[in-house]
């Protein structure tokens, strides 16, 4: 008996049915009963590994360009300015005129001045070689007559002395004769007495008031000299000059910028940089300055590194000197500049990028190792510089060292070493990188 194809394939089958039946399926394939495995994840790293070899301390900082040394020239007092004898770009020399002011009222000021001093330096000059020596003279012969009187009426006393006591002559002679003596005595000694004032005291103060006259009119003759001078403008340093923004006939204020020289035979890179980047820096370290026109760095070196930390910036000021500047490099430029602070030269380095820190801020490496697993590695520091890290414990020179893919990687994450880009092949860090274990290419 034959049963219809359309009745087979058109009854209705119960849900429960199906659904027994599709969990049959579904046991027959998987195995029910078994828990699924969880797939552990593999992180593709790059590896460097660690080496010896020499690395330097770089400290870069923008810096200012300025010369050596600078001369901004004002003059002292306020008049029209005469003439200028340079322009702008001239080279002049210490000591040089460069412009003058209009100085006819000091001029005559300085020539009555002038006179004044020489009159008071004649009136001194008679003071002490006639007035006072004539003073003195009347005095020392009066001091000799007086002397000579008393020694005259000493010997009339001791004459009548010896005749009153032979009975020759009565009393009132010899006590005549004993007032007189007295009285030349009294008078020889005044006269000797003022010539000594007169040579101690009177000296003195005679060259004293004499000396006075003659160094006011000194002080007022040079002031009047200084007066003019303050018209001539002179250069204090070799150099160029920079800038002169007034023109003749225009009136130049006092202590007002009148003219700029500028002494470029050395320039100075000033720049203010971190304390802890200046720890290692010293005079005389080299340095290089970087330029946009140029295509090679210029040569430097380390000039002054300041004592005292800025309070305002808690930076410290660095000079670097250029003594042999090109026409590119010019004052007021902003300049880039490296400084080599400190260099080893057998260290184990490692890239830069493959040292982190932890939570406590403490730096560690992620090693790759024979097992195919991240491993962390805690290294203390030295020097840092051209993307380069020394090593001064934790490591040692040869070890795989993740230099990409390593930032925030758990510790024994299961790893697999990435080839290096085609850009890079052929360097150093790269050829010598650990090569992919068997487990890798499992």
């Amino acid at each position: 008996m034959k049963i219809p194809t359309k009745t087979l394939f058109h009854r209705p089958v119960p849900r429960a049915a199906a659904a027994a039946a599709l969990v049959a399926l579904l046991c027959g394939i998987g195995g029910c009963g078994r828990a699924e495995k969880e797939i552990e994840p593999v992180v593709s790293v790059e590896t460097t590994p660690a080496r010896r070899g020499p690395i330097a301390q770089v400290v870069s900082a923008e810096a200012v360009v300025f010369p050596l040394e600078q001369a901004v020239l004002s003059p002292k007092i306020a008049s029209t300015i005469g003439k200028f004898l340079v322009e702008r770009g001239s080279r002049v020399h210490k000591g040089q005129l460069l412009a003058v002011l209009e100085n006819a009222d000091l001029s005559a000021a300085a020539e009555q001045s002038k006179g004044e001093f020489e009159q008071a330096e004649a009136g001194y000059a008679t003071t002490t070689g006639a007035s006072l020596p004539q003073q003195i003279q009347k005095a020392e012969l009066d001091a000799a007559a007086a002397k000579a009187a008393f020694d005259a009426q000493q010997n009339v006393y001791a004459s009548r002395k010896q005749l009153f006591e032979k009975g020759a002559i009565p009393r009132r002679d010899l006590d005549s004769a004993q007032v007189a003596l007295a009285q030349a005595r009294s008078q020889s000694e005044v006269a000797q007495r003022q010539l000594d004032d007169l040579k101690r005291l009177g000296e003195q103060q005679a060259l004293k008031s004499a000396g006075g006259q003659l160094a006011a009119a000194r002080g007022k003759y040079l002031g009047a000299k200084a007066q003019l001078s303050y018209s001539e403008i002179r250069s204090p340093i070799d150099g160029v000059v920079t800038d002169r923004p007034l023109y003749p006939g225009e009136l130049a204020a006092a202590n007002q910028p009148l003219l700029t020289v500028m002494n470029m035979s050395r320039l100075i890179a000033k720049m203010r940089i971190a304390q802890s980047e200046a720890s290692n820096l010293a005079v005389g370290h080299p340095a290089e300055l970087k330029l946009a026109a140029l295509d090679a760095p210029v040569k430097g070196r380390v000039s002054l590194v300041s004592p005292a930390l800025d309070p305002g910036s808690t930076t410290i000021e660095v000079w670097v000197e250029v003594s042999k500047p090109t026409p590119s490099l010019r004052p007021g430029m902003t300049v880039e500049v490296s400084m080599t602070a400190k260099t080893v030269a057998d260290a184990i380095v490692v890239p830069a990028s493959a040292v982190f820190k932890d939570a406590q801020q403490a730096d560690y490496v992620m090693i790759a190792g024979a097992d195919a697993r991240a491993h962390v590695k805690n290294v203390k520091l030295g020097v840092l510089g051209g993307g380069l890290a020394q090593i001064l414990t934790g490591i040692s020179p040869g070890e795989a060292v993740i230099s990409s893919g390593g930032y925030a990687l758990p510790d024994n994450t299961k790893i697999k070493i990435a080839a290096p880009a085609p850009a890079e092949k052929g360097s150093d860090a790269h050829d010598s990188a650990a090569k992919p274990s068997a487990s890798d290419k499992d």
